[in-house]
């Protein structure tokens, strides 16, 4: 379709293999990619600041890093690191990126969600899981921590020509799990026996990302390219608030 890929990576390897397949397939669009650590606040806005300077414009911000992990780990911002990376990553980055954004007419914000954001429940007396750490509980939880962010930020984005939107891929066949950690690991990677293939889980993505249908669409969670009901805390205004004061408390910023 002609787009232009500027991408975040963690292995420099892998993100040069990535560019280098992205360059077979659209010759001469000059993909390009940083590298990070989005599970670390200071890398996320070192890489959403890189990323403004060297980009003028946004057309569209698709974040989509995620994993899960078998046990408890702590970043040395003090979070969690599921919640850190699933997140409060699309938090600062999208923060970092809005002026880029709100110059870019039509931009549109994808956010990778999940239908398990079903089995989680945001406890703001615990956010980190310091009390108790259930690995697919804490993944759910910060799966509806990306549907509630996506349901306050369309709502702030009101008013602009930016919409933002979250979808459910379906369970697709990455490597997300690979690295969970003892029985987990071993798990997903039986699970995905069974699993859709990478292009058919990118398919709402793309929709979203460039479907004229939705183009004044904004707020929704989507599923199989159409609009898809979320449970009923992730629909909550004031979950939504909350979360969002919480994250620009934690992240030491304001939108």
């Amino acid at each position: 379709m002609g787009a232009r890929i500027v991408q975040i990576a963690r292995d420099q390897a892998r993100g040069e293999a990535a560019v280098a397949r992205l360059a077979a397939i659209a010759p001469g669009a000059k993909h390009t990619v940083h590298y990070g650590n989005l599970s670390l606040i200071s890398e996320m806005k070192r890489l959403a600041a890189a990323i403004s300077a060297a980009e003028p414009a946004i057309d569209v911000l698709m974040n989509n890093a995620g994993a899960i992990f078998a046990n408890r780990h702590v970043t040395i911002d003090g979070l969690e690191r599921t919640f850190a990376l699933n997140h409060m990553a699309y938090f600062v980055l999208t923060a970092g990126l809005r002026q880029r954004l709100l110059a870019t007419p039509g931009a549109r914000i994808v956010n990778t969600a999940s239908d398990a954001h079903r089995r989680g429940h945001i406890v703001f007396e615990d956010l980190q899981s310091a009390k108790r750490y259930r690995p697919f509980r804490v993944y759910g939880t910060t799966k509806l921590c990306n549907i509630a962010f996506t349901h306050e930020l369309a709502r702030k984005l009101e008013g602009t020509r930016v919409i933002a939107n979250a979808l459910h891929p379906g369970f697709v066949a990455t490597r997300f799990g690979d690295q969970a950690g003892g029985f987990y690991a071993w798990g997903v990677r039986v699970a995905k026996l069974f699993a859709i293939t990478p292009e058919e889980g990118a398919e709402t993505m793309v929709y979203l990302a460039s479907s004229p249908d939705v183009a004044r669409t904004s707020g929704g969670y989507f599923e199989k390219s159409r609009p898809s009901l979320p449970s009923r805390e992730a629909q909550s205004d004031e979950v939504a608030q909350r979360l969002w004061t919480e994250s620009e408390r934690l992240a030491g910023i304001s939108w």
